[in-house]
C-alpha cells in the first residue's frame, strides 16, 4: 500500500519545503511588504519552540487525538467515518489523521473520491516512515490553511490577533485558531464571528474535557470577546522602490524571483519612510504637475539618494506606481537634456585642468561637419564665462567645450560617475543631451551625488541585507567608495550648480537651505507641433544630504501630447520634495 506514497515523495521532494512569505524592510525596521504567495495567500513559518504548548495539544485533542499513538491512520477514526458515510450514502466524513490531512495538503487535490482516499493513507504511511511525529506536526501546522489567506498557525494568529510571537496567545485565541481547519471560510472570526465564537466554544470544551484548561479558564474564554488587530492606517507605501529592490536582489544573490519572493527571506531596503512618503505626497497634487496631453496623462518619476554612502532613500516610478507597473525612475529611455551638461561637458573640462569657472568660452553660432547646435533663443553673446555659460544654460559654449576636451575623455568622465553611454553616442550631440536610448534619474541622481560627496562615487543601491528564513545572512551590501574625480573639480561644480539655482534656470527648487542643481529640456522637434513644445522636463540637484532626480513627461509624445510646460515644473517638485524632509 506504501508503494504509491513512496513514488510520491521521491518524486517531489520539493513538496516537503513548504513556501514561505518574504519579507521587504524599509531602514528603520517598518515591514513594507510581505509577498503574496503563488497560491496568492500568505505563510509565515514557525518551528514546534515557538508555540505555545497549549496550542500544540489542542490541535492534536480536536484534530487527531491519537496522533502520537497511530502510524500514520488512525483506524478507530477511520472505523467510525465509515460507519458514519454508510448511514449517509456517501463520502463526507474523512477520519484523517493529522498526517493524513498533511498528505493531502501537501501532495493531492480535496476531493473525496475512494482512490484519493486510498492514495492520501498510502503517502501517510510513508510520510510516518521518514519523518518524526515532531516533524510530521510543525509541516501540518505550517502548512494548514487558516482562511483569510493565511497559511499556518504563526500568519493566521499575526493576521486575527495581531500578535508576533506566539507563546502570548491567550487561552480563548487558541481555541479559535484550532477552529479554523474544520471551515477556514466560514470558522474564522473575520469572515464569520458568529459562527468562529460558536466553534471556539466547542474547541473550549475539548479542551476542558481533556484536561488542557480548568473550567473556570474555560468559561471565562466563552465570554471573551473577540478583538481584531488595530490596523496601521498609514497608508502603503512604495510600490516602485520594492519592484526594484527585488530586481536587485536577484541581481546579488542569483535567486529567481519565486525563489526570492517565496523562500522566506527579509529584505532590507534603504529606504527613508519620511522621504518615500513626502514624495507620494507631492506626487498626489494634481497642480504640481504640467497640463495633460489630448490622450495621455503628464507622467513623472523621482529618485532621492544619500551621497554620503549611495542608498536609494526614495524612490518613485510614476504618479500611480502599482506593483510590476511601468518603473519610470529606473527605465533608461528619456533624454536628459541640458542636465547632462554637467556631467559631460563641463565636468570633464574641469577635471582636465585647463578650464577653470572663470574661463571664458566662445558664445558663437559654430557648425562642426554636419551638425549644427543653436541657443534656444537665438542670442549669441561673442564670450562667456563657464560659471553663466551653465547659469544659463546657453548651447554654444558647451558644444564648444566638447569639442575641445574630447568626446572620449568626456564619456570616461561619466563612466566615473557611475554613466555609460551607449557606442552609438561616440559625437558631439550629446553635449546638449542628445543619447541614443537614455537615461534614468536614477543614474542622473548617483552621477551628481559625486558632484555633491567631494567627488566620491558610492554606487547607487536600494538593498542592505537579505537574510533566509534561518535568519541567515545571504547578501550584504558592501560600501566600495571610490575617489572618482578631484575634490577641487566637485567644489567647482557645485559652486557653479549653486549659481543655476541661486541666479540661473533653476531658481524654482530654491529651498530654505542651499541647493545646486541644474534644469533640462528637450524638445519635441515634430513636423506640425509649434517649436517651444517639449518631450523632457528634469531637474537634478542636491542639498548638504540628499541628491535627487525629477523627470516630467509623456510616455509617449506625439503631436497630440507633449510637454507645453518648462522644467522649471520638475524642479518646484524637486524643492516640494525636500522640503518635507
Amino acid at each position: 500500500m506504501s508503494q504509491y506514497g513512496k513514488l510520491m515523495l521521491d518524486r517531489y521532494p520539493e513538496k516537503m519545503i513548504l513556501p514561505e512569505s518574504s519579507v521587504i524592510m524599509a531602514s528603520d525596521g517598518t515591514v513594507l511588504r510581505r509577498i503574496p504567495l503563488p497560491e496568492t495567500g500568505y505563510r509565515i513559518k514557525a518551528g514546534l519552540g515557538e508555540m505555545p504548548q497549549l496550542l500544540i495539544d489542542t490541535f492534536i485533542a480536536v484534530e487527531d487525538r491519537r496522533f502520537y499513538s497511530h502510524k500514520g491512520l488512525d483506524y478507530q477514526g477511520i472505523a467510525r467515518a465509515l460507519v458514519n458515510n454508510t448511514v449517509r450514502m456517501g463520502v463526507s466524513e474523512g477520519g484523517s489523521s493529522i498526517t493524513q490531512q498533511l498528505a493531502r495538503g501537501l501532495y493531492l487535490n480535496r476531493g473525496q473520491n475512494l482512490l484519493r482516499k486510498l492514495n492520501e493513507a498510502s503517502i501517510a504511511l510513508t510520510l510516518e516512515k521518514q519523518l518524526s511525529k515532531d516533524e510530521i506536526l510543525q509541516l501540518y501546522l505550517n502548512q494548514i490553511y487558516m482562511g483569510q489567506g493565511q497559511y499556518g498557525v504563526k500568519s493566521a494568529a499575526e493576521r486575527y490577533f495581531g500578535i508576533t510571537d506566539m507563546k502570548h496567545l491567550e487561552i480563548g485565541q487558541i481555541a479559535t485558531l484550532a477552529a479554523i481547519p474544520k471551515g477556514p471560510s466560514i470558522y474564522n472570526p473575520v469572515d464569520n464571528l458568529e459562527l468562529s465564537a460558536g466553534r471556539r466554544d466547542l474547541v473550549l470544551r475539548i479542551m476542558q474535557q481533556h484536561k488542557l484548561i480548568t473550567t473556570e479558564q474555560m468559561r471565562a474564554a466563552m465570554k471573551g470577546p473577540y478583538i481584531p488587530p488595530v490596523k496601521d492606517k498609514t497608508e502603503i507605501v512604495g510600490a516602485s522602490y520594492m519592484d526594484a529592490a527585488i530586481k536587485e536582489a536577484m541581481r546579488q544573490t542569483g535567486l529567481s524571483r519565486k525563489e526570492l519572493c517565496a523562500g522566506g527571506y527579509t529584505l532590507v531596503t534603504g529606504m527613508n519612510i519620511e522621504a518615500q512618503r513626502a514624495m507620494e505626497r507631492a506626487f498626489s497634487q494634481e497642480e504640481a504637475f504640467p497640463p495633460d496631453g489630448k490622450n495621455q496623462r503628464a507622467e513623472a518619476a523621482m529618485v532621492i539618494m544619500d551621497q554620503r554612502n549611495g542608498e536609494v532613500a526614495a524612490l518613485l516610478g510614476g504618479r500611480n506606481p502599482s506593483t510590476g507597473g511601468l518603473n519610470r525612475a529606473v527605465t533608461p529611455s528619456r533624454q536628459p537634456g541640458s542636465a547632462l551638461k554637467p556631467i559631460i561637458d563641463y565636468g570633464p573640462a574641469l577635471e582636465s585642468g585647463k578650464y577653470t569657472p572663470d574661463s571664458l568660452l566662445p558664445d558663437i553660432k559654430t557648425t562642426y561637419g554636419s551638425y549644427s547646435p543653436a541657443n534656444l533663443n537665438g542670442v549669441y553673446r561673442g564670450q562667456v564665462s563657464m560659471r553663466v555659460a551653465l547659469q544659463q544654460s546657453i548651447n554654444a559654449p558647451a558644444v564648444w567645450l566638447l569639442k575641445q576636451v574630447g568626446v572620449s575623455y568626456a564619456r570616461g568622465f561619466a563612466v566615473r560617475l557611475g554613466m555609460e553611454l551607449a557606442a552609438e553616442d561616440n559625437h558631439l550631440a550629446i553635449a546638449l543631451g542628445g543619447l541614443h536610448s537614455g537615461v534614468s534619474p536614477l543614474m542622473m541622481a548617483q552621477a551628481y551625488t559625486v558632484f555633491a560627496n567631494g567627488g566620491i562615487l558610492n554606487k547607487a543601491y536600494l538593498v542592505r541585507s537579505i537574510r533566509n528564513s534561518q535568519n541567515q545572512v545571504v547578501y550584504s551590501h558592501v560600501a566600495a567608495p571610490q575617489q572618482a574625480i578631484s575634490v577641487r573639480t566637485a567644489a567647482d561644480m557645485t559652486a557653479m550648480l549653486r549659481q543655476a539655482v541661486s541666479e540661473g534656470t533653476g531658481r524654482r527648487a530654491r529651498m530654505d537651505v542651499t541647493v545646486a542643481g541644474k534644469t533640462g529640456t528637450t524638445q519635441l522637434d515634430l513636423p506640425g507641433v509649434p517649436g517651444k513644445a517639449n518631450r523632457d522636463l528634469w531637474f537634478v540637484g542636491y542639498t548638504p544630504r540628499w541628491t535627487a532626480a525629477v523627470w516630467m513627461g509623456f510616455d509617449h509624445s506625439d503631436p497630440d501630447n507633449y510637454m507645453t510646460a518648462g522644467s522649471g515644473f520638475a524642479a518646484a517638485m524637486f524643492s516640494k520634495v525636500l522640503s518635507m524632509l
